[in-house]
């Protein structure tokens, strides 16, 4: 077993992290903060109120002229540093964060460790490169010069799902660029984006750069949305959360960035590798419990391998083992919460009127019957239309369907709201290659489903939002490109303005 994480001890003094210290909130209103593995209470703390997003804003503004006054080498060289504290720190990090969300402990420390502190390498060295358009002379009397400047204040929200892995891909893009950052983590799960600012702070980080609000979407989420000295918000979540954090926005014209919900489609076409199909179905649909915007969810398998395809997804799921997230043997721990749990129950639940639960479907006994467990669930027979395959579930739930021609699949791929990620499974290239032009999402994958690296960008299209978070491209997000034009000819009378003078001499 691994050892387990003190939160009480590592933040007596509050879950607050303001000008580069722990305090408490000032909501008045206490948040418990539950482990989903037991349903045991490990961590209580007053919600932040608007007083401490005010509070947390006015250290951001206060210390943005000294970090977005420093060079790239300066910040490149602190985001070094940040990214080795965050290696000492990997087995406290892995430890909070399965305790805080029922992860396994290999996924914490295989995954969402490693992928932070590489996140932390790569903006290390792509501070260095914030580029624009070569100078020139694009008009015969001036020289065009384009600076990419940091926007100043940014707001940002995070979900429960990836913890440390969503406070670094919108924490590091912003302060590369040089920009300050207010973060609100959700007010169950603040454990990791805490223990990220403080590691933060070990790198040289100045006081005011990156501060923790951990508060509810209510009070402090919409008060740091709509902040009038937050420069942009950037928001990962629920879609329905999303139209309302943009309809505050707007109050203030400020940048928005949003990633939203999923509903990825997993198209098998009929020469595949079946077995390498159903293997990456299986991983890409419990990836983190299925509470993963770009899990699949969707499986639309041509007619000749779909029997085949369900039998091999069926069986292969039985196996998957459910346990304690600190023994090294658990493959799926519990939903975030039995609210969660209780709600993935109800998608299946009535889906059973209407489809056919081919295995799981059921919250597991025993001593696993104290925590939010599910079993992983494959749903066969639903129709296209129906909710369990239009609405996204997040829970380890995969709804398989077949179709015939290519033209179909694709189509059915296409026929939701979302457009975050989908994959497509084929020998072919051709096939392949007409899939990732054709379905409609920020990323597809070709024979694989789910991995992420640091240098590509990850966003989504129609209702999944619009941005993106990683690679050079999230610098698109957190800087203000600017225009400066410089006169070349010296001359105090220039042609054009015979427009306004007319040809007096």
């Amino acid at each position: 077993m691994d050892h387990r994480f003190d939160a009480t001890e590592r933040f007596a003094e509050g879950a607050q992290f303001i000008a580069g210290s722990l305090r408490g909130g000032s909501s008045g209103r206490t948040q418990e903060v539950v482990d989903p593995a037991t349903g045991e209470t490990v961590y209580s703390y007053e919600l932040a109120g608007t007083a401490d997003v005010d509070a947390a804003v006015e250290a951001a503004r206060q210390a943005f002229g000294e970090w977005g006054g420093a060079t790239p080498g300066e910040r490149s060289d602190t985001l070094h540093r940040f990214a080795a504290a965050l290696a000492e720190d990997a087995d406290d990090l892995a430890a909070a964060e399965s305790l805080n969300c029922g992860k396994p402990i290999k996924l914490s420390k295989e995954f969402d460790i490693p992928g932070s502190i590489d996140n932390a390498a790569f903006f290390a060295g792509a501070a260095r490169h914030l580029e624009g358009k070569a100078a020139g002379e694009y008009s015969p009397d001036h020289t065009s010069v384009i600076r990419r400047e940091p926007i100043g204040v940014v707001g940002s929200i995070a979900p429960w799902n990836y913890p440390l892995q969503m406070a670094a891909w919108k924490v590091l893009p912003a302060i590369a660029a040089g920009n300050t950052i207010v973060l609100k983590p959700a007010e169950i799960t603040p454990f990791t984006s805490l223990l990220f600012a403080q590691a933060a702070q070990r790198a040289g980080l100045p006081d005011g750069v990156l501060n923790i609000v951990s508060g509810a979407g209510r009070d402090a989420g919409e008060r740091l949305v709509g902040h009038p000295a937050v420069a942009m918000t950037s928001f990962t979540g629920s879609t329905a959360v999303g139209k309302r954090v943009a309809e505050i926005a707007t109050g203030t014209v400020k940048r928005l960035h949003l990633e939203l919900g999923g509903k990825a489609p997993f198209v098998v076409f009929d020469d595949a590798d079946l077995e390498a199909a159903v293997h990456g179905a299986v991983a890409g649909a419990l990836i983190n419990t299925g509470q993963d915007c770009t899990a699949a969810t969707r499986a639309y398998v041509q007619r000749p391998l779909y029997d085949a395809f369900v039998s091999g997804v069926a069986d292969l799921m039985a196996t998957v083992r459910l346990g304690d997230p600190f023994d090294p043997s658990t493959d799926l721990g519990p939903l975030i919460s039995h609210t969660q749990r209780d709600r993935v129950a109800g998608f299946v639940d009535r889906a059973r009127g209407y489809a056919t639960v081919v295995t799981g479907g059921e919250a597991p006994g025993g001593e696993l019957a104290k925590g939010a467990y599910y079993r992983p669930t494959l749903v066969a027979g639903a129709a296209q239309d129906s909710e369990i395959v239009q609405s996204e579930i997040f829970g380890p739930v995969l709804v398989v369907l077949p179709f015939d021609g290519d033209d179909e699949g694709i189509a059915l791929a296409n026929d939701t709201p979302y457009g975050l990620a989908a994959s497509a499974w084929s020998r072919d290239v051709y096939r392949t290659g007409r899939a990732s032009r054709e379905i409609n999402a920020g990323c597809v994958w070709v024979n694989d489903h789910i991995p992420i690296i640091s240098e590509m960008p990850h966003g989504g299209a129609k209702a999944s939002g619009f941005g993106k978070d990683m690679s050079a491209y999230s610098f698109e997000e957190y800087t203000q490109v600017k225009h400066v034009m410089y006169d070349n000819t010296a001359a105090a009378r220039k042609d054009w303005h015979r427009t306004i003078f007319g040809d007096r001499p």
